[in-house]
């Protein structure tokens, strides 16, 4: 089946099962706030580099991470323990996004480029103003030195991007957000792409259509509309 190309003015998605073998289901279409919300309701992310159209994908399998789940190492204990970062909600979201932004390294090879472009930032950041978009932030002596952004809706988390300028800290924000899942009745972490980072975590993946039945039970329960104050710091 051929990808769809969407028109600006015209909101409607095709079915997930219709995306092609790599998850690709629609080209085009805008970022706007209805938009956004109408695609995660229906397990559809915004996903694309730079200079490339509006890409939407639904993967088949899916990555999540289902909050009891979540492994926690020996070390990551003991960073927990030491309360070495405060740890904070939705009080930096933009900074938090632009910092999954910036160039990184991995595996020692500088990565050129990022897909959180400067139109995802503004689209994510009016989700954050109409509280369905979060940030759980680590910092150290009044800097910010890692956190997660994501959406949520209902009982369910639809994480984005994470980053870290020390030790865990990106690490340590999952934690933080997990336990906050758990204290309001989420259900579901969705990880979307799968990675050796994310499995070691506890993450799995799942066929589309587990996760598309999971995320309609997750999404008829009441979720935690924002803005978030973590607890128990």
């Amino acid at each position: 089946m051929p990808v769809r190309i969407l028109s600006p003015d015209h909101p409607a998605f095709p079915p997930p099962e219709a995306a092609d073998e790599h998850g690709l289901l629609a080209v085009g279409g805008d970022l706007s706030s209805q938009r956004l919300e109408r695609a995660y309701r229906q397990g559809i992310f915004p996903w694309y580099s730079e200079g490339q159209p509006l890409l939407w994908w639904c993967p088949d399998p899916r990555a999540v991470l289902y909050p009891p789940e979540l492994r926690v190492s020996r070390s990551l204990r003991r960073t927990l323990r030491s309360q070495r970062f405060l740890v904070r909600a939705d009080r930096a979201f933009r900074e938090t996004m632009l910092a999954c932004a910036a160039p990184r390294v991995v595996d020692g090879v500088a990565q050129p480029g990022t897909w959180i472009t400067d139109a995802m930032v503004d689209a994510y950041c009016e989700l954050h103003r109409q509280g369905l978009a979060h940030s759980v932030e680590c910092w150290q002596n009044d800097e910010l030195v890692g956190g997660l952004y994501g959406v949520a809706l209902g009982g369910a988390f639809f994480g984005e991007s994470m980053f870290s300028r020390a030790s865990d800290a990106s690490k340590v924000a999952l934690v933080k957000l997990v336990e906050h899942l758990l204290r309001h009745g989420f259900t579901l972490v969705d990880c979307q792409m799968p990675s050796a980072h994310l499995h070691r975590l506890g993450a799995r993946e799942i066929p589309r259509d587990t996760f598309l039945r999971q995320l309609a039970a997750a999404l008829a329960l009441p979720g935690q509309p924002g803005p978030w104050k973590l607890d128990n710091l």
